[in-house]
């Protein structure tokens, strides 16, 4: 299958251009907003609304630097030092989930202490809302054309205009849907089935550890860095840590409920 014309750009102003990536973004965070709002209305939570979009803020400060901490320290080390003042050239790309999930465990911790809130109900909020951002990411990340898979001879194959001439797994849409709305449903589902403050951080972690590390089975590893051993990415080098602990946490709190 040829890989669909769409500009990455959706709006331009004169100089000015508006990408469906940041477009992504921006929805995710607002949507986030109305998740953690009707969380918060439904357990009666001591968060109003100013609160809940200062929390919404305090999360995408952390989304974007630890994101592209992360990256520099997971993916391209060795390339940033060489050119050190490239870590702010954040428009060329290179986010990093797990540095991500990082910086907004800083800003919940951050927030939880300025507010007085107990931190476990923050880190379940934003489990909550996690996955829609995911999801709504790895579809900017295929309209874009980056982060394809690996090679495949399967009918849904796509070419990809910087993967060369053969159909690759459109791995970004996998994630869209596993880490974006599979993963919503099933967080939800914890989270209700296990009514203590955790429950729906360590089905975030658990799912997905799991998710990503099993689309790593498909998509094209970092051509900086490889496979680990032959077959681990680094994707799934940081992403089985995250399965186990949110496994051992989901079974802790399922025999203390």
């Amino acid at each position: 299958m040829p890989f669909p014309s769409i500009d990455p750009v959706f709006l331009r102003l004169g100089p000015l251009q508006f990408r469906w990536y940041g477009l992504m973004y921006v929805l995710g965070f607002i949507l986030s907003y109305f998740i953690i709002r009707s969380e918060v209305r439904r357990k009666k939570l001591e968060l109003d609304a100013e609160g809940i979009a200062d929390l919404i803020f305090s999360m995408a400060v952390g989304v974007v630097l630890g994101g592209r901490l992360g990256y520099v320290l997971f993916y391209d080390l060795a390339a940033y030092l060489a050119r050190p003042l490239k870590i702010f050239y954040i428009w060329e790309g290179g986010m990093s989930f797990h540095g991500g999930m990082l910086g907004v465990a800083v800003a919940a911790i951050w927030f939880a202490r300025s507010r007085k809130l107990p931190l476990l109900q923050l880190a379940d909020l934003a489990a909550l809302a996690a996955p829609v951002g995911l999801g709504l990411g790895r579809i900017g990340n295929f309209i874009n054309g980056e982060l394809y898979g690996r090679p495949t001879d399967l009918p849904w194959g796509i070419i990809f205009p910087e993967g060369g001439p053969l159909p690759r797994h459109p791995s970004q849409l996998y994630e869209a849907f596993l880490e974006g709305l599979v993963l919503f449903f099933v967080v939800r589902w914890c989270a209700r089935r296990i009514p203590v403050n955790g429950a729906a951080m360590a089905a975030f972690l658990a799912g997905y550890g799991l998710f990503r590390s099993f689309v790593e089975l498909f998509r094209q590893p970092d051509s900086q860095l490889g496979l680990f051993w032959g077959f681990f990415s680094m994707g799934q080098l940081l992403s089985l840590p995250l399965f186990v602990c949110g496994v051992g946490l989901l079974w802790w709190l399922w025999r203390k409920k």
